[in-house]
This record gives structure tokens, sequence and C-alpha cells, in this order.
């Protein structure tokens, strides 16, 4: 059915929207180049990307709603309804299925009471499946508003779903501390993330996604990068979920050592 057109910020959002929106489009050559940027930008705004964001995201860039709107759903990092604080998605691709992917999913569904891109009541936290995310090295991966919690099981992820509920602090297996979905959506944008530390705390590549680079040089690679399932790590290797039960996001050595 058709609707009616989308309702304007109020006026105050408006004026501070625009000021950041003009900052992001003075970064390209060609201003429809700075779409992209400009959804993640209106995403923060509301946590996900509404009519009236796609409104105007058209109207700075000099696009017809139709051409956002095509853009807005096709990338699935868009969120199109109102979501949770904390978007957790779990890996149902083939190797992360394979290791446990399809049973953290599921458990978490039954656990939480909701479907797959439904949000908790309380509206902290939204469960979807998502796609490959090159953490393969790792599966099965959860991940928390884009940042990586390693080498899950249904225990651990649900334990994590929990502290999140809960409020309790939270630290992924890589990649900096965790912020709210909106505030993602914003560092997306391209604007600074200016929590004291959080850049620092990206780190780089775990071991295990290092063993190749250590093959091509010629050096000895590590006998076995994370414990079998079940069995204590050695005092060599670095604890996981599946391992470290006190510590359910990741583990309790640094990644990269």
């Amino acid at each position: 059915m058709p609707q009616l057109p989308a309702p304007a910020y109020p006026a105050e959002v408006r004026a501070r929207l625009e000021a950041d929106a003009k900052e992001v489009i003075a970064r390209y050559p060609g201003s429809r180049s700075a779409l992209l940027p400009l959804l993640h930008l209106v995403q923060s705004e509301e946590g996900y990307v509404s009519r009236t964001g796609m409104a105007f995201c058209a109207e700075l860039l000099g696009l017809t709603t139709a051409e956002v709107t095509a853009v807005a759903t096709f990338y699935t990092m868009y969120r199109r309804k109102p979501s949770g604080d904390y978007q957790v998605g779990v890996c149902t691709n083939t190797l992360c299925a394979v290791m446990g992917g399809d049973a953290i999913f599921d458990r978490l569904k039954e656990h939480l009471g909701v479907g797959n891109d439904e949000t908790t009541e309380d509206g902290k936290v939204t469960l979807e499946h998502i796609e490959c995310n090159a953490a393969c090295d790792f599966a099965p991966v959860v991940m928390v508003n884009w940042e990586f919690f390693d080498n899950q099981t249904p225990e651990s992820a649900t334990r994590l779903v929990d502290d999140l509920i809960a409020g309790r602090t939270v630290e992924p297996t890589r990649g900096a501390p965790l912020c709210s979905y909106k505030e993602t959506s914003r560092i997306l944008a391209g604007f600074p993330d200016e929590r004291p530390g959080a850049v620092e705390a990206s780190g780089g590549a775990g071991p295990a996604s290092l063993i190749g680079l250590r093959l091509a040089k010629g050096e000895e690679p590590h006998p076995r990068v994370v414990a079998p399932r079940g069995e204590p790590a050695r005092g060599d290797q670095p604890q996981t979920s599946a391992s470290d039960p006190d510590h359910p996001a990741g583990p309790a050595a640094e990644e990269g050592e």
C-alpha cells in the first residue's frame, strides 16, 4: 500500500546530523560516494535506517529515495527496523555451522525466546544468523556489534547474552571494547572512536591466522593453536571460551602472542 511521506527529523536533530553529514560528504570527490557512511550516520541516530533517514540521505546527496532504498536494503549491516542495543550475530556459514554454529544459534533462540532478526522484550539483544565474517580459523564465531567472540560453544554464548542483558562488562576476543549499536554505527560512519584506549585495544591477527604466514617464512608453526574441545588448555596455549568458563567472552591470553 502507498505510504505517506516520511516525517522529517526534529529541527535540532536535523541540524546536528546535517553538520556531520557535510563533514562526511566533503571526504569524497563525488557526493553520492558518501551514501554508505551517511546510512551508518542516520543509523547511529535511531538504531536503524528509517524512512526518515533515507529521505535525509537522498536530499543531501541529490538522489531519489528509491536509489537510497536500493542500497540500504542490499547491505545487511543496515537495519530496517528498531533493534536492540546489542546485535548478536551467530555465523551459520559452512565451517562455523559444522563446528557448532547451528547448535549455538538454536540454543540462543530458545534461551532468549526470539527468532532470527528478532529483539528481546527488554530491547537489549537482537539475534540473527550472519554470513561468513572471515574468522573461520576461530570457528564457531559469534559477533556482538561486529566485534569478535571466537571459539564459542552453546554454553559460553548463553553466558555471553546473559551478561549483556545484565549489563555486565563483556570483553571481545579481538578488537575494541564493546559499545552500543548506535555508537558502533557512528564509528562505521567514519567518526573517531574517542573512548580512551579503544583504538589501541583493537590488536592484530590471532595465532591461528598467522600460521600460513609463518609457513611462508619458513618458520615452524605452533603445534596446536587451541586445545581440543573438552580438554584444558596447556600453559603454552591461549584459553578460549570452550576451555575457560570464567571468561565466556574469549581467551584469557593475549591474541597474537
